[in-house]
This record gives structure tokens, sequence and C-alpha cells, in this order.
């Protein structure tokens, strides 16, 4: 079945609290998409995100991002007013999310609304601490130890906490008891209205594409509450750290210092860490993109301590025995693999044994120098097409960056003789492709500048910032989206229930 979908990060979306989020923005969001054929909405990971912002290093690999909690709702419910939200300083930029007065002004909010909310009595409340006990508490706690430490990593905590001694787990949970519950509801509001705007867009025929790193972060409330998942010696410091080796774009690799897996122990427990995670993510997510797909193959180990990544050695990961436990256990479920980079046999091998469709980038297409595996005419239909990702440049900004050689081919490739066509001819080489699926970013349809740029990698600073001004979507935007998957037979027609 084709399908077309577009790439846009919740927090880009437009909003009165300086980031988007599950409010009236997103349900409009959804109605845009459906008016424009789309059946597909990809997001980046919802965690709650810390030093650098970055959705890829969360402090939960099961929590959402609190940032992301209607304030509207919390308003029609009465544990808020409109003048205490519209009073909060979130900066003057509306196409720029400011995550400092966000992060000084988002949680004061929220705990008003805890402390007159006397939601430890309600019983959905009750229920969902109970059905999700198996991260929650944990997670509730260590960002509540977190606090009371002025947020330094775990790693850095004393002894007894950092070790989880009983006695002392016992003492935090008395002493912190008040915000650990402040924790447990900011998650239970974030369950509660991710799933209604995630319920609204599947009752308007679009599915949620949701995106998980490979790893977790170190700090992190899985890598305290859970080290033997991880390569940490005896004193819960890692052995070795995740990155990617030197290449023609890094002389010294990309040191991302994430823990790496233990997957000798993930084995022997059947991979129920895995199976557990997966099973989260589809119930809030309709379809699952895995980052660094390549990992699960080898891995890049990295000695904890050093400065950069050239040092690091390949290990073997899991490979499809993973992949073989999740689908027994969960059925074959719908997965993208991001199987972008360096691919050895061994990577295609593993892919094409799991059935997962790869990802196609069509700004990896176009260099005369060799051929490509983008470029559109090599590609087969279990694949997903993309213009750019979230990593990427917007089209327009690649451009900008070609070499002359680069940007003659590309125009050639297309057919095209002006620059300025190529964007919006991307796209519809995009939808055109024999790629089941095709997804597209916002900014690309928009047909934006660098200055719509998600994320640069590797770099600190100017990331995930970027928010879609509040008229951009469009009716006559939408329309021309819905000519192009009508054109090219991307839309999906819900069959009807007989009478």
């Amino acid at each position: 079945m084709r399908k077309c979908g577009v790439l846009m990060p919740i927090s880009s979306l437009p909003s009165r609290f300086g980031i988007g989020g599950f409010s009236k923005e997103a349900y409009d969001f959804v109605d845009f998409l459906a008016a424009g054929g789309q059946s597909l909405w990809q997001i980046l990971p919802l965690g709650p995100t810390g030093y650098g912002d970055s959705p890829y290093q969360a402090f939960s690999a099961f929590a959402g991002n609190p940032y992301f909690i209607s304030l509207d709702k919390l308003i029609e419910e009465g544990v808020l007013t409109e003048q205490e939200c519209e009073d909060c300083d979130y900066g003057d930029n509306p196409e720029y999310i400011n995550y400092e007065k966000i992060y000084n002004t988002r949680f004061e909010l929220l705990r008003m609304a805890f402390d007159r909310s006397d939601i430890i009595n309600n019983e959905e409340y009750q229920r969902f601490v109970e059905e999700n006990k198996e991260w929650l508490k944990d997670y509730a706690m260590y960002m509540a130890i977190k606090d009371s430490m002025d947020g330094i990593a775990w790693i850095e905590w004393d002894e007894d906490i950092r070790l989880r001694k009983p006695e002392a787990m016992e003492r935090y949970a008395r002493e912190l008891e008040n915000d650990i519950n402040f924790y447990c509801y900011q998650q239970y509001l974030f369950a509660t209205h991710w799933m209604e705007l995630k319920a609204y867009a599947n009752k308007k025929g679009v599915e949620i594409v949701g995106d998980i790193p490979i790893y977790v972060a170190f700090d992190s409330a899985d890598t305290w509450a859970n080290p033997e998942l991880f390569q940490l010696d005896e004193d819960n410091i890692p052995t070795g750290v995740a990155g990617c080796p030197p290449d023609a774009f890094s002389a010294t690799g990309q040191l991302w210092g994430n823990p790496l897996y233990r997957w000798d122990y993930h084995a022997e427990t059947g991979f129920a860490w895995w199976i557990r995670r997966l099973a989260y993510c589809f119930k809030i997510y309709d379809v699952v993109r895995i980052d660094h797909f390549r990992g699960f193959d080898e891995y890049w180990a990295i000695p904890y301590g050093d400065e950069t990544a050239e040092f690091g050695r390949w290990e073997k990961g899991p490979g499809y025995a993973l992949f073989d436990a999740v689908k027994k256990a969960l059925g074959n479920r719908p997965i993208i693999a991001e199987d972008l980079g360096f691919l050895t046999p061994s990577v295609l091998k593993l892919v094409k044994k799991t059935g997962y469709p790869g990802m196609k980038i069509l700004q990896f297409a176009f260099d005369p120098r060799e051929e490509s595996d983008y470029l559109p005419h090599n590609y087969t239909n279990n694949s997903v097409v993309y213009t750019g990702t979230h990593d990427n440049d917007t089209v327009n900004g690649w451009i900008s960056a070609l070499s002359r050689k680069d940007l003659a081919f590309a125009k050639k490739y297309i057919g095209i003789k002006r620059t300025s066509d190529i964007c919006s001819n991307l796209v519809r080489m995009a939808l055109a492709s024999v790629s089941d699926t095709a997804i597209i970013p916002l900014q690309d349809y928009l047909e934006l500048g660098s200055e719509a740029r998600i994320n640069t990698p590797s770099t600190l600073g100017g990331n995930w910032e970027w928010r879609v001004k509040a008229d951009a979507c469009t009716p006559e935007l939408s329309a021309r989206m819905l000519d192009l998957a009508q054109i090219f037979g991307r839309i999906v027609r819900t069959k009807k229930k007989k009478k």
C-alpha cells in the first residue's frame, strides 16, 4: 500500500506557550494533514530532554516530555488560570524555542497545577501509576533526587543512592514523596493528553510514526535503575560508550557517550527489556522508526574517558536474534529501520532478514562520481523515501551548499534548468518513486531555507529550536499536497463498514 506523510516535531508546532505541545494547534495540524491526503505524521522522540535539549538524549526511554503537556487543558480543568499561563516569559520569537525560559517557567506552572489537583485520590491516576509501575516510580524518583541535588548526573550522587542501596532508597522515597508524586502527575498528564491527540489523529486516518534512539542516555533513569543492562563496572562506571568511527565527515568520529548494552545479558533474559520497550512504543505510536539500526549488527565501542571516537573498535551486536524474539512476543509490527551511513554486507543482510523497510534520502543521491543507492531509479518498494531528515539541512539550505558539479548533476537528473525549482521537484520525485512510503519534512513543502533546520549533528547550541509560523499550514498548501498524493497513488482509503 502506497502512503505519504509529513515529518514534523511536536516541539516545532505553533503555540502560545513557547513550545509546541498537545494543545489546539496540534489538532489543527492533524486536520491539515488529513485535508492534504497524508496518512502518516512522523515525530521525533517524545522523551524528557536535558542538557543540549536533544530528544535523542532523554532522561528516560519510557517517560514523556512535560513541555508538551497542554496548558490549555489545565486551564479548562481549572488547576491553572489563563493569566498565570500568559504571565510567563517564553521569549518573544514565535519561530524559536527558548529552552532556558521554558525550563524556568513550565515546572512552576505544573507544580501549581499539581498542588491544586488532588490527583492522589483520582482513580484514573492511581490506575495509570499501577499500570506503569515497571518504569514510572524509578523515573519519578530519579528526577526528584536529581532536583534535590541541583540537577547533577546520577553518577555524581552519594554512593548509597547511586548504587540504589535499600536503606537509601527507602530514605529518599520517604523524604521526597511529594516530589516523586509530582513527577508521576506530569507523566499522567502527558500520557492522557498524548493518547487523546493520537486517538484524534487515528480517527482522521493519520497514523503516528514514532522515533526511538537505539541507545539510552547515560544520565537517565534507565541506566541508574537497570545497570545490569549496560556495560558498567562494579561502581556503575561505563567500561565503553557509543559513537561512530572517523569518516569523511569527521576526522575524529562522533563521540555520543551513551552506555553500551550488555547484549549477552539481554540474550540471556530473552531480550525482555527490549520487548517491554517496544511494546510500550507500540502503545503510544502506530509505526516505530529505530535510529542507528546498524548498531544491532555491529556497534562502535569507545573506551570510557576518551575525548574522541578515534580509538574505538567494532563489536558484534545481537543481530537477528533480537528481532526474532520481538516478533515472537509482539507479532510482526510496523518498524522502519534507519539504515543510513556506511552499510556492510552483514547490515544489509540483517535489514533484509527482518523485512523492515530501510530509508532513502534524496539529499544523499546526487554525487556524479558514483552510482548511488539513493537515486530513485535504484529504489525497491519496501523502503521509505525522504527528501531529508531532522539531521539534514532543508532542501533549499542543502542546495546552497552543493558544489557546482553536484548541482549540475541534480538538475540534469531531475530534468530542470532553474535551481529555484529543485525543492518542489525533489518533493514530487519522492512521491513519484516506487517506495511504498514517502515522508517529507514540512520545511520542504514550505520551501524554507537553513533557518528552519532542526539539527546539525555533532554541534551544541542552535539545535531543536525551530518552530513553524502559525499561519504557514494553509488550505492552499494542503490542497497542493492532496493533489500530489492523488497523482502518485498515495491516498489511503479507509474501508467502509458494512451496514
